[in-house]
């Protein structure tokens, strides 16, 4: 399956459990280039910092989008891993730390919480 097919199937998954998915084009080789993906694909507020641990802010708040599950699902990740491998993993653990600081929360109607796809092949 190409990595268009991957994230289509990732965001007709969330959207039948009621998520929101946020497709980002990440075919991107740099570290800025990839922030300002991930900035526009989940609609971030025009105070994003434009860093690494701004994105985690960002990441962990959300408050600017509808309370449930909101799906990053980035496509074409493997540019970056291949041109920037030191930055990619950055990166990588930044979603991470944020995928499990917004964990399931008992599905109470007031919060929100983010699932991470790499939808590379």
């Amino acid at each position: 399956m190409t990595a268009g097919g991957e994230a289509k199937a990732a965001a007709d998954e969330a959207f039948a459990r009621g998520a929101y998915p946020h497709v980002v084009n990440g075919a991107t080789a740099d570290k800025a280039a990839t922030l300002d993906a991930i900035a526009a694909a989940m609609s971030f507020p025009d105070y994003f910092g434009h860093n690494l641990d701004a994105l985690y802010d960002m990441l962990t708040d959300l408050s600017w989008l509808p309370a449930g599950e909101h799906v990053l699902i980035w496509t074409g990740s493997d540019a970056l891993r291949k041109a920037d491998p030191k930055t990619y993993l950055a990166i990588r653990s930044v979603l991470s730390d944020a995928q499990r600081a917004l964990g399931p929360s008992g599905g109470k109607a007031d919060s929100w919480r983010l699932t991470v796809v790499l939808a590379d092949s």
